[in-house]
């Protein structure tokens, strides 16, 4: 696994990278619990480097409060933009995402994601990244029109393998087990030759749950799951066909507002596509 500091996203100075410094610095002085996580904990794991338009941390829902209100201190602007999983911290052009669950309301960011973080520096500032586990979680479901994880998620994979607790990156997936399923087979479709990264009990377990389920009477309740994967492309099933959605449900921590406001911004980014 690659474990360098993940530093090269942006050039050695810029106005940029001066607003992450001062935003990571006054995080660690106020003993805000946050981690690294987007493009530079892939570059971290994967060594894939990339130009990144802002930084992503994550921290507890509990710590959100806490943590805008440091930054406002700092004379920096803030906003909660959607408040089942998002905050901003702005400073002019530039801004830095403070995300706490995902998008679709089902990966919340609790002590896990800390127990198993890794320490490295960015821009030499001392932090620690989000687990590689973490990572392909989250990353396992973002399949909007336009955007899609999967390539992140087969780097992640390739390069950590050998070193991933899967055992708990499948706890992770819970009831979505076959959102992970599916992205190791195309892992296997991806890199053919690297099929053995993947250990053959995972897969095994995994046909067997395949097998079990098949076994199992259908629910009566029509219900679309392919809101949790995108929040735009699912609207006729919804809308003409009469599926419920799987956002409203236990599966996910998201209120009927919150779904309101995160459809109507992909519908909007749909609209200029």
């Amino acid at each position: 696994m690659v474990r360098k500091a993940a530093n090269s996203c942006l050039p050695a100075s810029s106005d940029r990278q001066l607003f992450y410094c001062r935003v990571l610095e006054t995080f660690n002085e106020s003993k805000i619990r946050y981690l690294v996580g987007g493009g530079h904990a892939v570059e971290l794991y994967s060594g894939i480097s990339r130009e990144t338009n802002d930084l992503d941390l994550f921290v507890r829902s509990a710590d959100v409060e806490s943590a805008l209100k440091s930054l406002a201190e700092s004379h920096c602007e803030t906003a909660l933009c959607y408040p089942h999983w998002l905050g901003k911290i702005f400073n002019g052009s530039n801004y830095i995402d403070l995300i706490f669950n995902s998008g679709n309301g089902v990966c919340a960011v609790d002590d896990g994601w800390f127990e198993h973080a890794v320490a490295r520096e960015l821009f030499d500032v001392p932090v620690i990244f989000c687990p590689a586990e973490e990572m392909i979680w989250s990353k396992a479901f973002v399949m909007e029109r336009e955007r899609y994880d999967g390539a992140d998620v087969a780097h992640l994979i390739r390069a950590c393998a050998a070193s991933l607790d899967w055992r708990r990156l499948w706890e992770r997936f819970g009831p979505h087990w076959r959102i992970l399923f599916s992205h190791l087979i195309l892992f296997g479709y991806i890199y053919p030759s690297e099929r053995y990264l993947v250990p053959s009990p995972v897969m095994g377990d995994l046909l067997e749950q395949l097998q079990i389920e098949k076994g199992e009477p259908l629910s009566r309740a029509r219900v679309c799951r392919g809101t949790l994967l995108s929040r735009t492309q699912y609207r006729d099933d919804l809308q003409a066909w009469g599926y419920e959605d799987a956002r409203r449900l236990p599966l996910s921590a998201m209120t009927a507002e919150d779904i309101a406001r995160w459809s109507a911004a992909g519908e909007e980014i749909d609209s200029r596509g």
